[in-house]
């Protein structure tokens, strides 16, 4: 092969001086932090404003609920914006029922109806078990 060819080819995967590594190409970190501020910048234009005072937020799915504990709620009413961040966790909605059925909008009382349904299954089938398990005796002292 060409001696000149083969320097010129060295020479452009260096990326340091001599002495250094070659490498195929130089690896370019992209930062987390870039994104994130572009997306703040891009509120900022949509004129967001934090809502304060917000305890806990549930985006309701077909079973299941997306529930954020203290979250960061901003909002845009003139963009139709709304922006929930924070730790979230996906939970069923049985795990959360004594305290969300007033935010339950008439989508959800449907799922509603059959978490009951399934309750009242449940709690039948645990009643006939118990009635088997218990043996019917007129008088106890004849019994024993």
């Amino acid at each position: 092969m060409n001696v000149e060819k083969l320097r010129k080819m060295a020479g452009d995967v260096r990326i340091g001086g001599k002495g250094t590594v070659r490498r195929k190409k130089k690896a370019v970190h992209k930062t987390a932090g870039t994104d994130d501020k572009r997306l703040q910048n891009t509120l900022r234009r949509l004129g967001v404003n934090t809502i304060p005072g917000i305890e806990e937020v549930n985006i309701f799915q077909d079973d299941n609920v997306i529930h954020f504990t203290n979250p960061k709620v901003q909002a845009s009413i003139a963009a139709n914006t709304y922006i929930v961040s924070g730790n979230s966790q996906n939970k069923k909605l049985q795990d959360l029922l004594p305290g969300i059925i007033p935010q339950l909008g008439p989508d959800n009382l449907n799922n509603l109806r059959k978490i009951a349904e399934q309750f009242q299954k449940q709690e039948a089938a645990a009643g006939s078990s118990k009635d088997e398990d218990i043996p019917e005796v007129e008088n106890f002292e004849a019994a024993s």
